[in-house]
């Protein structure tokens, strides 16, 4: 076994692997761990998304230590991190501009996987716990918005929790239970709190580690799709791979900078990010008798907003409201089923054919124009031009099976090409 390699070792070090398998981990994990050596710029948003996880983790625990989670104080107690508590503008600035930099290198992540075939066989799982880790993404920044007892928090969180009532039957006792009460109080905002700080990042890290685990068992993907176990040395290495440590962890380092650098510039100089990341009325107290001009919400669920709002009719006795509820969810549980969707002999999107391409590049427009219609208010163009995206979003999807194995492909080459 791995874990037992290293045992009887001199030293310190000798001592902790006859009782734990650090040094094995650590070579199994990152320095005997062998990855393509023709990563390219799509494969820094990985390395990038488990820095921002760390950012979050920290600068949350940093911020409970002076949060009231209650209806009287959450708000005044906000305030209070601001502008009493040393540096508590900055733990707040890095934890709210941090949760959209989450998003945005997750989306890129994903992204990449669907450009380069990362979710084909062998790493059907490695795509699902991927697929996890963003629906429990979205659940805990779901939680996490309602703290700052804003205006928007408030009434953000109304509109989402009561689409729950469009569910026929349950619909309002599933309502109800979530609230925890018959309208959003502090019993709501407390059990949010619980779900965002205790429990959804146990979730998360644990499903990080799978993710990982998963990706170490069967390989990293790379650009040119090719399974770089299947030409080995006579050492059992593989002729096309290199060490991830310290290749890739020093490069990495030089995505890391970058991202730090932008990341820095937004917290300091544009932490609201034009009221996109924080807005306008979630500085004001929440008041449930003073409604919101327009409530919307955060950036990174207005996609799925969108196509919820662009079903206008009822179909089976069941209102628009359902069928919008029923369109937002299969929009993210299509994501799961990808791997067989895909009937491609070929992985990478270098060796598909145009019509993956054009589809590919269908799908990133339609996603980046529902995630700006859900933004704004509804006006009947608007919503037709939501319709046309939704329809195309899951066009990308539905006809897959069918483009996918009639189009031509190109010859995928031996060797990884570089």
């Amino acid at each position: 076994m791995a874990g037992h390699r290293n045992k009887g070792n001199p030293g310190l070090m000798g001592w902790i692997d006859d009782r734990f398998p650090a040094t094995a981990l650590w070579e199994d994990h990152l320095s005997k761990y062998y990855a393509p050596k023709n990563f390219n710029f799509w494969y820094f948003f990985g390395s990038l998304a488990l820095l921002v996880l760390v950012n979050q983790i920290v600068t949350g625990i940093w911020l409970t230590m002076s949060y009231n989670p209650s209806a009287e104080g959450a708000f005044a107690s906000l305030e209070y991190i601001m502008r009493d508590v040393e540096y508590g503008w900055l733990l707040r600035y890095l934890h709210s501009t941090g949760a959209s930099a989450f998003f945005v290198v997750v989306y890129l992540h994903m992204f990449r996987g669907m450009m380069y075939g990362s979710y084909k066989k062998p790493r059907e799982l490695v795509w699902i716990f991927g697929m996890t880790i963003y629906l429990a993404l979205m659940a805990e920044a779901f939680m996490g918005y309602l703290l700052p007892w804003g205006q928007m928090s408030y009434w953000g969180a109304q509109v989402i929790i009561s689409l729950f009532g469009a569910i026929p039957v349950i619909g309002p006792d599933l309502q109800q239970w979530i609230r925890g009460d018959y309208l959003i109080s502090g019993i709501t905002l407390n059990r949010f709190f619980a779900l965002h700080v205790v429990a959804l990042p146990i979730v998360i890290l644990a499903l990080v580690v799978l993710h990982i685990i998963a990706l170490h068992e069967v390989g990293s993907n790379n650009p040119d799709g090719i399974e770089i176990s299947e030409n080995l040395d006579e050492n059992g290495i593989p002729k096309d791979g290199i060490p991830f440590h310290p290749y890739y962890s020093v490069k990495d380092l030089v995505g890391v900078g970058v991202f730090l650098f932008v990341f820095s510039i937004v917290v300091f100089w544009f932490p609201e990010g034009g009221g996109f990341f924080i807005e306008a009325p979630n500085f004001e107290p929440a008041n449930a008798l003073k409604t919101p001009d327009h409530i919307a919400p955060v950036w990174y669920f207005t996609a799925f907003y969108a196509m919820l709002r662009a079903v206008t009719f009822s179909l089976f006795g069941l209102d628009a409201k359902f069928w919008g509820v029923v369109v937002m969810g299969a929009a993210i549980a299509i994501l799961f089923v990808l791997p067989w969707l895909d009937r491609s002999p070929v992985k990478s999107m270098r060796y598909k054919g145009w019509i993956s391409r054009i589809f590919l590049v269908i799908f990133a427009i339609s996603f980046v124009i529902l995630s700006i219609l859900g933004a704004l208010p509804a006006t009947d163009g608007r919503t037709t031009v939501a319709q046309i995206c939704t329809v195309l979003y899951f066009a990308y999807f539905i006809l897959m099976p069918f483009y996918t194995r009639m189009e031509s492909t190109k010859p995928v080459p031996q060797r990884v090409t570089g």
